[in-house]
């Protein structure tokens, strides 16, 4: 049997839900005004982060770090398949293919870790308001952030090195919407059981460990809400909370339902669906779950609107 992955000049087949869809244009418009929604909200409130001294704060960084993973994610993944749609054809040659599986692994391992530094945050200001600016200074919040992409980096080269190096010898058709790890081994003619194993162990401590954190930041934070004294301070408290849980809810359900249940609960047709759920839709409708509703960030948007950008303070 022929090994086709000795030369890097071979390519994939991505069978993803434009090719399952009895409307793939229905599909391919939709995908287009979602990226489009992703690009300017995303980029937008990236833009107010900037230009607003209100919103130099930790909390507001944090956000901007998670708006530029989801505008990554998104353009790493929504202008391949529409293009690819055009072409008629969705094809990704062997190298591209462990390109977009690095940075896909790297942004998810990152916003992991990302979401429950968020958690984190959200405690510090609630239950140490009078030292939050010292415990969340820009120093620790920067050193946080350049360490979890290092980690998230590292982890991902070293699955995708392991992932690309077994030998291919069948159908060069993924059943995927994009080149992640269980898809792209199903085409393996050699053993992977142990390194799926593998893979499924540390997707659940990536995933698993963050939220336990995010769990247990939150369980906290709700309890020193339902105590506070004041009730505008209560709904504020509330209402910034909930947009980071409904946040967290989004990403990790969908990352839970692909990299922690076992494949045998699911098949190619959900992976697909889901698999656009977590890489299209929720970088689009994130940043408007955090700004529709907060007031920093609407304040920022008429300011810039209205009276030109304030210029940030050296």
């Amino acid at each position: 049997m022929e090994f086709w992955n000795t030369t890097l000049e071979n390519s994939f087949f991505l069978i993803g839900i434009l090719q399952d869809s009895k409307y793939p244009g229905l599909v391919s418009a939709t995908i287009t005004f979602l990226y489009l929604v992703a690009v300017t909200s995303n980029g937008l409130l990236l833009l107010l982060i900037v230009l607003d001294n209100r919103l130099h704060v930790p909390m507001y960084f944090l956000l901007s770090q998670l708006s530029l993973m989801d505008l990554l994610l998104t353009t790493i993944i929504s202008p391949k398949i529409l293009v690819d749609f055009f072409h008629g054809q969705s094809t990704i040659s062997f190298s591209g293919c462990g390109v977009q599986m690095f940075l896909i692994l790297t942004i998810g391992g990152a916003e992991d870790v990302l979401l429950a530094f968020m958690a984190y945050d959200r405690y510090v200001a609630i239950q140490h308001p009078l030292n939050y600016m010292i415990i969340m200074r820009p120093e620790v919040c920067w050193s946080v952030v350049a360490t979890n992409w290092l980690l998230a980096s590292l982890n991902s080269l070293v699955h995708t090195i392991y992932t690309m190096h077994f030998p291919f010898c069948r159908s060069r058709e993924i059943s995927h919407l994009v080149c992640e790890i269980p898809p792209v081994l199903k085409l393996a003619c050699a053993d992977t059981t142990k390194y799926l194993f593998m893979v499924y162990t540390m997707g659940v401590a990536f995933l698993l460990i963050p939220l336990s954190v995010i769990l247990a930041s939150y369980t906290l934070v709700l309890n020193a809400v339902f105590h506070m004294p004041s009730t505008q301070g209560r709904q504020k408290a509330l209402l910034t909370c909930s947009s980071h849980l409904t946040v967290v809810g989004l990403y990790y359900g969908a990352a839970v339902f692909m990299y922690v249940l076992p494949s045998a609960y699911h098949n190619p047709h959900q992976e697909n669906i889901i698999s656009v759920f977590y890489t299209i839709v929720t970088p689009a409708v994130n940043p408007l779950i955090y700004s529709l509703r907060n007031k920093d960030v609407l304040g920022a948007l008429k300011t810039v609107l209205g009276k030109g950008p304030s210029i940030p303070k050296l």
